[in-house]
């Protein structure tokens, strides 16, 4: 079994999944509109993208900006889209005006994926009480990551969060299995104390494209990431 740590890259076409498949991501979470922190991108954008490249790729299920699940029924078509396109991994998660869960929507959605495996998304970092998150969570097939900073706030401030939870998963805290996916204003000089205790997947976006949302990935940036957690 593999020791390499997980480096997962944010994909807007074909061209960004192929830049960060030669620089070393071992999967590809793949959206649209960054503007809006990133919403469920066009079917024919993942049928090419899945031509393109070999690797895994996690499809974003969001339709507004924020953590309001929105039109639930065009969320559900959308879901049914992406798996006629073949796509068999997912990104999704929805909290309430509280600020809570919206286990309702979270439950319908993922009935419709019908076992295929997701990531709960940085709704998590908005949530009014993680822990409570997990719990609420911790029995929905197919969930198998946290994508989370720690904080709302990015990773800067959420270390102390992101290492705790680590230790919790370590010692089999009920709630705690599925990976955890670092991201949110990850630096490549997070990377030790994160990597030393104990976590083991990364997520890039922004980190990706030297010339910011309008430039495409770059293999070469991607590259140096995947060197400083194989290094």
């Amino acid at each position: 079994m593999s020791n390499r740590a997980v480096l997962e890259v944010i994909a807007l076409d074909a061209e960004d999944a192929v830049a960060a498949r030669a620089g070393g991501a071992d999967r590809l979470e793949v959206v649209t509109d960054m503007a809006a922190d990133g919403l469920t991108p066009s079917p024919k954008t993942v049928a090419e993208i899945r031509s393109a490249v070999d690797i895994p790729l996690r499809v974003m299920l969001r339709i507004a900006d924020g953590f309001a699940v929105g039109d639930i029924d065009e969320l559900v078509e959308k879901a049914r889209e992406m798996r006629a396109e073949g796509a068999e991994e997912f990104v999704l998660g929805f909290l309430d005006r509280e600020g809570h869960v919206d286990l309702v929507a979270v439950e319908r959605l993922v009935a419709e994926l019908d076992g295929c495996r997701w990531t709960f998304h940085r709704a998590i970092d908005r949530a009014a009480d993680r822990e409570a998150l997990r719990k609420h969570l911790a029995e929905l097939p197919g969930l198998d990551t946290y994508l989370t900073a720690g904080s709302a706030k990015g990773v800067d401030e959420g270390i102390p969060v992101l290492l705790a939870e680590a230790a919790r998963a370590a010692c089999g805290q009920p709630g705690y299995e599925p990976r955890i996916l670092a991201g949110g204003g990850l630096r490549l000089e997070h990377l030790p104390r994160l990597v030393a205790g104990g976590i083991d997947a990364f997520h890039i976006g922004g980190a990706a494209r030297p010339a910011g949302w309008t430039g495409p990935v770059d293999a070469a940036a991607v590259r140096e990431w995947r060197a400083a957690l194989d290094g």
